[in-house]
């Protein structure tokens, strides 16, 4: 086996943002001898010629790097599921009127409620595994790696071809990082993967939610034994069309996977030309430590801009998981029927009856999932993308 040195994965992980980005230096370096530049050479600019484009390589870095994120967070997604439940903030609200806070001062008030929040968090995780098992940790599992994988291969599939397909169609100057073609780019992936993919994120739901006590009747047990009977008595209950519940609001957040794309590729816009300083100045020995700097960066701008992005669109994750839900409550005559009927009129009620405390709940544990997750997903994705000789 040939052995790598540290200039050969020099050499190999110079990117075509990073070529491009250097020819930038040597063109700024000429702009300022003899005659000017012409109008727009100094404009940035890719090389004509790069890494073989390779499909297949997106569909399969993205579907990779969504697995292993899933199996390693698992647990912190049930626990996210369930705060975003209406049963898990009905026990939250009666908690806390059983045991009022402490009276403090507006400047104490903020830390100390975003404390007993994280607190009550790693509570109600250490309730899960003390009376449901260890393997409680994991429901739903099975169905969401069945919907991870495909849902995370076509999103990083669509989205790496579309930004090759629409830059070589409407940016035939080869304008370096136009964050236009990201975002239509990540619109058009959220669509396809959200539409895809929306039945079985709804079982996955269901299935989390399906415990004894989260039941009007606690002498029922529990509703579905695995996933493909969730599916069966979902269409036979409620018709196909059930099995799209909530996608109106897995539109919405395409917002969310739009606004980590774009931010993802500017932050990987600046370390690829802080990486073309270094290889513009002789004087720099390419080590060991510049190689996991390259990964490490890549690693905190996915996470940090999946941290900005979830933060911001986090109300529609609970409409989506309460519309999935699809809980039945009596009304004035006695009839049972669904509670929350749409996207707005799940939004109006949730702010009604629960405010702000209601659209954030199960925020905490969400971030602490998506924001490694993200990191995990990403970096594994550009390591399939470089064994398979192409970059993103």
């Amino acid at each position: 086996m040939t052995s790598t040195t540290p200039e050969s994965r020099r050499q190999f992980s110079s990117s075509a943002t990073i070529q491009n980005t250097k020819q930038l230096f040597s063109q700024s370096r000429q702009s300022e001898g003899d005659s000017p530049a012409p109008r727009g050479q100094n404009d940035l600019t890719v090389a004509k010629e790069g890494p073989e484009a390779k499909p297949w390589a997106h569909f399969a870095g993205g579907g990779i790097g969504g697995m292993t994120a899933a199996v390693l967070t698992s647990p912190l997604d049930v626990l996210k599921t369930r705060l975003q439940s209406d049963f898990y903030q009905a026990y939250l609200r009666a908690r806390h009127a059983q045991q009022p806070p402490l009276p403090s001062n507006a400047l104490l008030a903020l830390p100390r409620s975003a404390w007993n929040h994280t607190a009550e968090t790693f509570q109600i995780m250490y309730s899960i595994q003390a009376h449901e098992g260890f393997r409680a940790l994991f429901r739903g599992l099975g169905a969401n790696l069945v919907g991870v994988v495909p849902a995370r291969s076509i999103n990083f599939f669509v989205y790496g071809n579309m930004k090759r397909i629409l830059n070589e169609k409407y940016n035939p100057q080869q304008q370096e990082n136009v964050w236009s073609v990201h975002l239509a780019a990540a619109v058009i992936a959220g669509i396809a993967t959200g539409t895809a993919t929306n039945p079985i994120w709804l079982v996955k739901t269901r299935l989390q939610l399906d415990k004894s006590e989260a039941s009007n009747d606690p002498l029922r047990g529990r509703q579905y034994r695995n996933s493909w009977d969730c599916i069966k008595k979902t269409v036979r209950g409620e018709g196909v069309t059930a099995l799209w519940k909530g996608l109106s609001a897995s539109y919405l957040g395409v917002a969310e996977s739009t606004l980590q794309w774009v931010l993802y590729e500017r932050m990987k816009l600046s370390l690829a030309r802080r990486e073309a300083r270094r290889q513009a100045d002789p004087s720099h020995k390419y080590t060991y430590f510049d190689s996991a700097e390259e990964w490490a960066g890549k690693f905190v701008a996915a996470s940090g801009a999946k941290f900005f992005a979830a933060a911001v669109t986090y109300p529609h994750e609970v409409v989506r998981t309460r519309l999935r839900q699809a809980p039945v409550v009596t009304d004035g005559a006695g009839k049972p029927r669904v509670k929350y009927t749409g996207l707005l009129q799940c939004f109006k009620l949730v702010w009604k009856e629960e405010r702000i405390a209601g659209l954030y709940g199960g925020l905490t544990p969400h971030l602490l999932r998506v924001v490694p997750s993200a990191g995990i997903m990403f970096l594994t994705y550009e390591t399939v993308l470089r064994l398979a000789g192409t970059t993103s």
